[in-house]
């Protein structure tokens, strides 16, 4: 949350909260236990020459192209950040904020992208598909085919609802694509911070133009890329992600 620096990584210790506790990350920060392998590997070959956050800039890079994403180039030579910063990132917006709040949360350091999936009960059963402002109704702009599939994966009464997972989205999940603007303009947002998004002109851009989408993602990729990043001799190579050398 400093920049680029791989500080999501970092596990808690007695001195220091880890990121992946922040309310916006819990739950929905997934992933880790394949950085360490990566990075093990990495490690066996040349030691300490590849940071932590190289791994994710190319992890990202890879996994959106692999699922028929645009490709960028992908800045390497970071180095990893020592701390975390959990304050930092308890205030990433909030996926049950409004448009409005969540550009409020914008910073020159923060940087998120659309995760592919989110937990049923932090995120959508209490709020939307239950329980929408308190109503002890569901949130009325819902599609209501969606909001009848949402409710069968994610039960009101379900000791397990919490572990279940749901695509963002629900068209083409497993494509990098621009679906999931066209599903915002179909009142088919899983989280009441994508629905919000419907008042912005740029989701018509990209439900209407999936090469306009990419370009703007890659761009903004790079750019995210490029955010406080450390290197020279400042920050290290951390030879295990999850703590400092």
């Amino acid at each position: 949350m400093q920049g680029c620096d791989g500080s999501l990584l970092l596990d808690e210790t007695p001195t220091m909260r880890s990121e992946k506790a922040a309310g916006p990350n819990n739950g929905s920060a997934l992933g880790f236990p394949v950085v360490d392998d990566i990075k093990a590997a990495l490690e066996n070959a040349c030691l300490s020459v590849v940071s932590c956050f190289d791994i994710l800039a190319l992890a990202a890079e890879i996994s959106v192209e692999l699922a028929g994403g645009p490709y960028w180039r992908v800045m390497l030579g970071r180095r990893d950040g020592m701390a975390a910063n959990f304050d930092g990132a308890q205030n990433l917006p909030n996926p049950k904020e409004t448009l409005r709040a969540s550009l409020s949360r914008s910073s020159p350091t923060s940087a998120s992208t659309t995760p592919i999936s989110s937990r049923c009960k932090v995120h959508t059963r209490s709020d939307r598909i239950y329980n929408f402002s308190n109503t002890e109704r569901p949130d009325p702009t819902l599609d209501q085919a969606y909001l009848a599939a949402l409710r069968e994966r994610c039960p009101a009464v379900a000791s397990d609802s919490s572990d279940r997972l749901n695509d963002l989205d629900p068209t083409t999940p497993d494509t990098f694509d621009n679906r999931y603007y066209a599903d915002i303009q179909a009142n088919r947002g899983l989280l009441r911070s994508d629905q919000a998004m419907l008042s912005a002109p740029i989701v018509r851009r990209f439900a209407d133009s999936q090469a306009d989408f990419f370009h703007s993602f890659a761009t903004a990729m790079i750019k995210m890329g490029n955010i406080a990043p450390l290197t020279g001799g400042i920050g290290e190579v951390r030879r295990n992600c999850r703590v400092v050398n």
